[in-house]
C-alpha cells in the first residue's frame, strides 16, 4: 500500500480553501463521492458546490479529485426523445464520405479508407 503524503493533509481547509486529504486517506466513500462515482450510482452532483477533495502528485504536478456529498446528490436525468434527437443530429453533422456515403472520414485524405486514394488503398512506398 502506498504511503500517503502528509503534504496534502488539510482537513480544516486552511491551506487549499476546502478540506483536503492525500490519496488513500480520504473521507468515507459512503458519504462522499467523485462525479464519476456518483454517475456509477445513477446520481449527479445536482449543483452542489465541491465540499472536499483528494490530492496527489504526478509528474505533471498536483492533481485533485473533487468530492460531493452523496446525500445531497440528485438522480440522473433520463434521456428524453429530444435529447436523443440532438445527439443524432450532432452525429450526422460529422464528415461523411462523398463517394460511398460512409460514416466519418479522416480529414487527412478527404475520402474514406475504402475509396480510391484513401488510406486503405495507398500503395506501400
Amino acid at each position: 500500500m502506498p504511503r500517503a503524503s502528509r503534504r496534502y493533509f488539510d482537513p480544516e481547509g486552511k491551506k487549499y480553501g476546502i478540506p483536503t486529504w492525500p490519496w488513500g486517506m480520504g473521507p468515507s466513500p459512503d458519504e462522499w463521492a467523485t462525479p464519476r462515482q456518483l454517475t456509477a450510482r445513477g446520481l449527479r452532483p445536482g449543483g452542489q458546490p465541491v465540499a472536499r477533495q483528494i490530492a496527489w502528485r504526478t509528474r505533471r504536478g498536483d492533481r485533485f479529485a473533487y468530492l460531493y456529498r452523496v446525500e445531497q446528490a440528485l438522480p440522473k436525468r433520463p434521456m428524453t426523445e429530444a435529447r436523443w434527437a440532438s445527439i443524432h443530429k450532432a452525429t450526422r453533422a460529422r464528415r461523411i464520405c462523398p463517394t460511398l456515403q460512409t460514416y466519418e472520414i479522416p480529414r487527412r485524405y478527404g475520402v474514406c479508407n475504402d475509396c480510391p486514394g484513401g488510406a486503405g488503398n495507398q500503395a506501400a512506398a
